[in-house]
């Protein structure tokens, strides 16, 4: 038994040290402003080309990856855009900055009962919170920063973040060309001003963090202005349901194929 658990510890941690490894190609950076500051990783595509054009890709992590650290939120996401594959076949700039404890990506509100379940109610208006200004911020001066194709400016996120790629959106509706919220919500009132945005959203049937119906709202919401949205809900996901949106096979194809026009 002792000298089959030596290998596999071995390639545990060779696995881990990979792992490890391979996210340190997220380069680390502040973005300082006013003197607030979000942290953030940007990674580049290989063989990288200052004179060329790329296209632009912001995730947005979870309210469990909040921090300063400048590395929590790289837990979901990042290792999908580290893939062999996908670096060759979808050469892109990709940045994941980290929201603070002490802000939110979206303007919401939040009440629990006493047995803890969460109800969260979107402000449709009003000023962006901290963690969003910074975003804004972030995004024009990463478009001025970088050569980026215009046409092909992206944001996903989950959880926190899915609320937040809703709101970006709205906060910069001529900017992304598509949109990918996991398990997130907004206020519907708000969605015919993200009517020109292509969108895929994602929930858990099963969500008891994030109730589903935040995300089936938004969509019914879309839907009625015009916009171009899929929807996938996932039957036996609870909150997570950013592993199967990531497993799915046309995720990234859907995402770079879309251009706006």
């Amino acid at each position: 038994m002792k000298k089959l658990l030596l290998p596999l510890l071995l390639l545990i941690s060779v696995a881990a040290t990979a792992q490890q490894r391979d996210l340190s190609a997220y380069q680390r950076y502040q973005f300082i402003q006013n003197g607030d500051t979000l942290p953030y990783r940007l990674l580049l595509p290989e063989n990288y080309d200052p004179k060329r054009a790329y296209p632009l890709v912001l995730f947005l992590h979870g309210r469990g990856e909040s921090g300063r650290d400048n590395e929590k939120q790289l837990v979901h996401g990042a290792s999908l855009f580290l893939r062999d594959s996908i670096r060759k076949r979808y050469p892109a700039i990709v940045v994941f900055p980290q929201c603070a404890e002490t802000s939110y990506w979206s303007n919401v509100q939040t009440v629990a009962d006493s047995t803890g379940q969460r109800k969260f109610y979107f402000v449709p208006d009003g000023p962006p919170s901290q963690a969003m200004q910074l975003l804004v911020s972030l995004t024009g001066h990463l478009l001025k920063q970088y050569k980026v194709k215009s046409d092909q400016v992206y944001v996903m996120g989950l959880s926190m973040g899915g609320m937040g790629t809703f709101e970006l959106v709205r906060r910069l509706p001529k900017t992304f060309a598509a949109a990918a919220p996991i398990c997130g919500g907004a206020d519907p009132s708000t969605a015919s001003l993200l009517k020109s945005v292509n969108w895929w959203v994602f929930h858990g049937a099963k969500d008891d963090v994030v109730l589903p119906e935040y995300s089936e709202k938004m969509v019914e919401a879309l839907k009625k202005t015009g916009a171009k949205v899929r929807f996938t809900l996932y039957p036996d996901a609870n909150h997570n349901s950013w592993d199967p949106a990531f497993a799915e096979p046309g995720l990234l194809a859907w995402l770079f194929s879309v251009r706006k026009k």
